[in-house]
Order: C-alpha cells, then structure tokens, then sequence
C-alpha cells in the first residue's frame, strides 16, 4: 500500500514536473524587420484585417509548423498575406506558443507597417500586402556571424573549412529534396572534427518553395559567408531559408520527453516473491533518487518563476503600457555577468562619464557591448529609461542595434552590438590613420549621412541627436559606420519643429552657434555637426584642440574656408592620402561641409539636401563664410549655463 502511494506521488510530481517545462518554454528572440515606406492608419480595413489575419496565424499553430493565409480583399480593402513557419525540430507546444508571441510581439514591433517580418529562433512570422508564397526572397535578411575560428587548437582550418562545406551541402540536399511542394524542407547533419568535437548544422526552407529554389535559396548563404573563417556558431536568417550550424548541439530531440513520460507512465509493481523482497531497497533507494530530483527541480522552477516576476513588476513600475514592447528586450543580470566574466577588466573596452563599457559573449555566441552605468553617473534613471524607450524604436543599418537592458536593484545597464573596429575618432586622429582610404571615408560619409536623414525624416520619432561627432561613428566589420550614444531624450511637442534649454549638453567644437548663445536646438544644430565631421574625415584634423577655439579665425573651420576662397581647396586633403582619392569627390564633399557649417542655420541644407547633393542629383549652391566668432562673445551668453562637455551624450525626440 505504500508503495501504491509512494508511486501514486511520483505521478503527481512528473504531472507537476511536465506542466513546469511547459511553462517555462524560453523563445528566443532575434530581430524583425519593418515597411518604413508602406504604412496604414490605426483606424482602417487595413488594420482590422490584419488582426484577422495574425488570430488565424496562431490557431493554426495548434496543429502544423507552416502556414499560409489571407485577408482582406474587394470591400473590405486590401488583402493582406500572412505565413508563420516553426523550425523543424520543435515540438507542437513550442510552435504554438513562438506563434502566439510573435503574433503579438509584430504589431508592436512593427506598427502601422503594412510589410513586417519577425524572426524568433523557434519560428518566424511574416505579413505583406504583397502576395510571397511559394517564392523565394533573400531580403530582409539577419545574420550572426562568429568570425573568430576556436577550432584552430582542434583542426587546421582548411580541413574545417571544407568538412563545413560539405556537412552544409549534404544537408542542403536532404532538405530540397524532401519531396515536393508542401513537404517539410528541413535537414539536420553532423560531422566529427576530431577527437570528440563535432559539428551540428541545420537548415530549413518553406515547404511552398520549389526543390529548385530552395536549394539556391540556401545556395546563396554559403556563398554569401565566408565559411573557411567562421569559428563556434554561426545563423544566417531569409525570410525563404534558414542556415545555422555550431560546435555544440543547439537543435532538439522532441521525441525524449515524450520517452521518460511513457516509460514512467506504464510502471507497475512486481508480484510477491523473493525476488520482489530483494529489489524492494533498490526501488525505495531509486524512489528517494526521483522524489529528491523533483523536489529539485521543482524549486529551480519555482525560484525562476518568481525571478522573472520580478523582472516583469520592476519592467512595468518602470516603463509602465511600453513594457510590453520592452520584455523582449529585458537581460537578467546573471547572463550578463556570465557574458563579461562578472564585469572583469580583461572585458573592459571602455570608460566615459556615464560608466564603462565592456566585451561580452552571449551564451549564443554573439558578441556584445555591455555598457554598465555607474552609481555616480550623471545619466540617471528617467535618461537611462529614455534611452531604452527611443533606441528600441529606431531600426536602420547605420544605427547600432540595441540588443538589450538590464534594469535591477542599482543596475542600469545597456546592452549593444559590439562593434570590433571601433569610433572612427581613432582612425582619423589616432595610429590606425593610415588604413583608411578616401574610397572608405566617402562610404563613410554617405552611410552617417543616411543615419541622420533617416533621424529627421523617416524613423517613427523625430529625432535630433545634438552630439554627433568621430568618436560617437562606431565602425562594423566591414568599416560600415553606425551612430551610437543617443544619451538623454526628451519629448517635444508634435508640431514643434524646434527647441530651446538652459541646460546646454554636447562636446565643443561639434555645437552650432545658435546652441551655445541662445540654447536653440533643430535639426539644422545636427547639419552643422554633420557639417563638422565631414571636414575632419577630409582632412584627418579635430575641429577642437588645446590651444583654440574652433570657432575663432584659426580654427579648422576658418582654414578649410580661406582655402576654398583662395581656390585650392584640395590642399586641405589628409596628406596620408597622397593620390589615392577621387577630386571631384573631395571637392564636392568640402563644398558640402562648408554647406553645413554656415552661421545662419536657415543656409544649412536639409539631411535630405545633403543626401541628394552626395547622390549626384543636386546642383550643389556657393557656401557661404563659415561660423566665426570670438570666444569672448560666447563666454558672455554662455556665463551662467552649465555646458557638459564629451560627458553624455544628449538627443532630443519628438513623435510624428
């Protein structure tokens, strides 16, 4: 009889244990990709539709990993077509729920776009007004990528170079030739490196693809990576196709659970006898073993779900109707200190007034810029929760991506791509000049110019910088630069195209006159910074230095100017350059510094302006006489405001 019970509470505790695993199902969130030119309004056909749409996305989870549909139509306006697709490793239950969040987590991620995908690492969902199924698109596309080869002490890279090839190819035919249209076109292979390493690759397509084009869907990926120097793990993400492979096994055995449930399920006690008398102990002993591990684990879930409802309070206390938007982006503070080595100073990249920076590796493999806010700081807790609100929102190639925050008992912490090539004040100004060509400074130029115009004029807020600078460019593998450190934010009205502050915030030599004199801030104060930047990457010069003001008559801005007047304006040119540069393109981008600079900001071009002066399609105009005035002048209307210099960074947002 106590047997009967002691068995009776092992099924009541695996009844606990199965219910626990369900629901402590962890997706994994990793970017989505949002129509800035194709939007609707909140009250539409359009929007009613596509919740229509996104409700019937996720009942049909319940019973299959892909799936196609369609809204919309004739009266009730345009159709809208939706599809979700689960890996096809994962059990029903995870599907559903990746589904089921995703669903939510796309409109608010993407709102009022009427083109959206989300990519979560069980699943993907997708929705457009343009029809997709059965064909194969390689953009939006997301990628990580680890470049740095650990298995140099294992194998030489040549051999793992090529073993990758073919372990990837293999699959790649498996999974095209799965059969026919419908079929599930999903592959897993491994190979041995040596000794006892492996390799775990992974590939899937839409099943409403062709054998044809799923196969040069992920065709394209290889070529795309270079896979001779990839190292642990790497994920190349298509709205058509999926490829990922790593050292360790990252994809599941959803048959396992499914296993243990059954084997204890269909135990039953043995006859009377002498043989049962000698096992007894054995199965008392092997009982005390299961109830401890339950006991266990039941603590382990318990304490987790009470972690992440600590989590969840501290999130909503902060940011109140945004958490919703900002759970996915929420860290706990022990991953973060797994991925920096508990903030150790081999990590450490970085140090300014907010705090310091330093490297981390995300248990994925990623790798990350921790920037850890200090007690000291003079960024408090409304900046640090401003500058989660308004980065979380922004999405362009030459922003850095937030990836995620930290917010616990005196923590504040941000959480960026690492960027491995650093500012770009280092290449101008520091001892890596000599690797930067005119061909990549332009490129430079182009892609800031792009980040800002995309500020002004086409992100969901409206946003003015007010520090952009050098070291502020943080440069991608690919020297591609991205703007960073949006610091501070604050909501001005929605129709205010302008505003003033007593407190004057930025790093002297990059503000714009009427800034320091009268506080008045626009999107012309970032022109002139734009303005700044551009003549220091020609000329590898700072604007600022210890023996004048930039904006007295020896300043940079004063030199570049005489020169242009005396027509030589190519005598300015970073002499590391020689003749390697392109004259009509050092002209043209001097004339557009001095563009940006002029005192009167209403001179100053537009972002716009100034990307459609670098495209080629504007008639450039004659700049005017640069902003020259004395220091004293300045000292006068500035004596009682208090200016930060290179401190934080300061940005100024307005919705639309």
């Amino acid at each position: 009889m106590s047997l009967l019970v002691l068995i009776i509470f092992i099924h009541f505790f695996f009844s606990f244990f199965s219910f626990a695993i369900i629901e402590a199902i962890d997706l994994h969130y990793l970017n989505h990709s949002c129509s800035s030119n194709k939007t609707f309004t909140p009250i539409s056909f359009y929007n009613s539709n596509l919740q229509t749409l996104l409700t019937s996305l996720s009942s049909h989870a319940t019973t299959a990993q892909f799936f196609n549909s369609t809204t919309g139509g004739g009266d009730t306006g345009e159709t809208i077509y939706g599809s979700f697709m689960c890996r096809g490793d994962v059990t029903n239950h995870t599907c559903q729920e990746c589904v089921k969040t995703a669903t939510q987590q796309i409109t608010l991620r993407c709102p009022n776009s009427k083109d959206a995908l989300i990519w979560y690492h069980e699943c993907l969902v997708r929705y457009s007004n343009s029809c997709f199924f059965s064909t194969m698109e390689e953009w939006p596309r997301f990628d990580l990528l680890d470049y740095y080869n650990v298995t140099k002490n294992s194998t030489k890279e040549g051999s793992y170079g090529w073993l990758l090839a073919k372990t990837l190819s293999d699959a790649v035919g498996e999974a095209a030739n799965a059969g026919p249209e419908g079929t599930m076109k999903f592959a897993t292979k491994n190979a041995t490196l040596s000794g006892s390493q492996s390799l775990y690759t992974l590939v899937q397509c839409t099943p409403d693809l062709s054998s044809k084009d799923c196969s040069k869907c992920l065709g394209d990926i290889m070529r795309d990576i270079p896979l001779c120097c990839l190292g642990k793990c790497a994920m190349v993400l298509y709205p058509s196709c999926t490829l990922m492979f790593g050292l360790s096994r990252f994809y599941r055995d959803v048959v396992a659970l499914g296993v243990v449930g059954s084997n204890i399920g269909t135990q039953e006690p043995e006859p009377s006898g002498n043989k049962n008398s000698s096992s007894r102990p054995i199965v008392i002993v092997v009982i005390l073993l299961i109830l401890a591990t339950l006991s266990f684990l039941q603590c382990y879930f318990l304490r987790r779900r009470a972690r992440k409802r600590h989590y969840n309070i501290l999130l909503r206390e902060n940011f109140g109707r945004e958490s919703v938007t900002l759970e996915g982006l929420q860290f706990e503070l022990a991953i973060i200190k797994t991925a920096t080595n508990n903030f150790s100073l081999e990590n450490k990249i970085g140090k300014g007034g907010f705090g310091e920076v330093y490297k981390g590796i995300l248990p994925c493999g990623r790798h990350i810029a921790v920037k850890r806010l200090s007690t000291s700081s003079q960024q408090g807790s409304v900046e640090f929760k401003n500058e989660i609100l308004l980065i979380a929102k922004l999405q362009h190639k030459n922003l850095v991506e937030l990836i995620g925050f930290c917010l616990d008992m005196q923590e504040k912490i941000l959480i960026y791509e690492f960027m491995p090539n650093g500012s770009l004040d280092k290449f101008l100004f520091g001892t890596q000049q000599n690797s930067i060509s005119w061909s990549k400074r332009y490129k430079i130029i182009e892609m800031i110019a792009r980040g800002v115009l995309y500020l002004h004029e086409y992100s969901r807020l409206k946003i003015i910088h007010r520090d952009l600078k050098p070291s502020n460019i943080l440069l991608d593998e690919h020297m591609n630069p991205k703007i960073s450190d949006f610091g501070m934010a604050r909501i001005v009205e929605i129709d205010q195209d302008r505003g003033k502050t007593k407190r004057i915030v930025g790093t002297w030599g990059y503000m714009s006159p009427e800034y320091i004199m009268f506080g008045q801030f626009s999107e012309k104060s970032d022109v002139f910074s734009f303005g700044v930047m551009v003549l220091e990457i020609i000329t590898g010069k700072r604007n600022i230095n210890s023996h004048a003001s930039p904006y007295m008559s020896n300043g940079l801005l004063s030199h570049v100017w005489r020169q242009w007047k005396d027509h030589t304006p190519l005598s300015i040119l970073d002499p590391i350059l020689k003749e390697s540069y392109s004259q009509i393109e050092v002209t043209k981008c001097i004339q557009i510094g001095l563009l940006c600079v002029q005192e009167n900001k209403n001179n100053r071009p537009t972002m716009t302006k100034v990307v459609s002066y670098l495209d080629g399609h504007t008639l450039l105009p004659s700049p005017l006489k640069p902003a020259f005035f004395l220091l004293d002048k300045i000292h006068q209307n500035i004596a009682t405001q208090h200016i930060s210099v290179n401190e934080m960074s300061i940005s100024t947002y307005c919705a639309r």
